[in-house]
């Protein structure tokens, strides 16, 4: 039986700027990670392609927050046709269902007539949010629910997005590397408040307050579609 991962101890690394790994699925054990290198996405600089735009004005795809936290999280554990393996184990996976319970890990889905087929899923901690992993089903569903998310953390507060690798799919987004000590004063001022204990200063739930005159009045949307208007007008208000 593989030791859990104490949920306390995983926020205060992550708020230095550390995080979990497995060597794949089966691992018995992780090992934590701090790269010299960090990919961070500049909420200001993600790149909103022509054609990503035209996909969410298409209405081919709706979107959500944390209407499938568990499903989007397996499906980010499968094997893929271009990721045969996963760092994903099941220490990881319960630690981060555990984190979903107590308000710390969020996911963002993307259905297709009712199919979920992409989403992303992470950490909020104070301003900043670690993105974990994404999967995709469909042509775009992925860069759809980045989209989504960036809107979210754009309207609600946050200040960093972090990628941890560098992919050229992220690239081709706007994602950027950076050295450790740059990414060290980011992170610090994202989490100034006090690490693991950080206050909410943030609020992921922002976004769905934003007026949409093509949907009736709604306080705030969890386990309902979020409209590609709002998405579109947190992305390009101040861009």
């Amino acid at each position: 039986m593989t030791d859990r991962i104490d949920l306390n101890l995983l926020l205060n690394a992550y708020a230095m700027g550390i995080f979990p790994m497995a060597d794949d699925r089966d691992a018995p054990d992780v090992y934590w990670v701090e790269p010299k290198k960090r990919a961070i996405l500049p909420l200001e600089g993600f790149h909103l392609s022509r054609s990503l735009r035209k996909t969410l004005k298409s209405g081919r795809y709706e979107t959500s927050l944390n209407a499938a936290f568990g499903q989007v999280l397996k499906l980010c554990a499968a094997p893929a046709q271009n990721r045969p393996d996963t760092w994903i184990n099941r220490q990881i996976e319960e630690a981060m269902l555990g984190l979903h319970a107590i308000g710390h890990a969020h996911s963002i889905e993307t259905w297709a007539d009712g199919d979920l087929v992409g989403g992303l899923y992470g950490v909020s901690l104070g301003r900043a949010f670690f993105g974990e992993s994404m999967f995709s089903r469909r042509t775009d569903a992925s860069k759809v629910a980045l989209a989504h998310l960036v809107a979210r953390l754009r309207v609600g507060g946050f200040t960093l997005l972090d990628c941890q690798f560098q992919t050229a799919h992220l690239h081709s987004l706007g994602a950027v590397e950076i050295d450790k000590k740059a990414y060290s004063a980011v992170l610090g001022s994202a989490v100034s408040t006090g690490g693991a204990a950080a206050s909410a200063s943030a609020d992921l739930g922002a976004l769905d307050a934003l007026p949409d005159p093509d949907a009736p009045p709604r306080a705030m949307i969890v386990d309902g579609p979020t409209s590609a208007w709002r998405i579109l007008q947190a992305l390009t208000q101040t861009s």
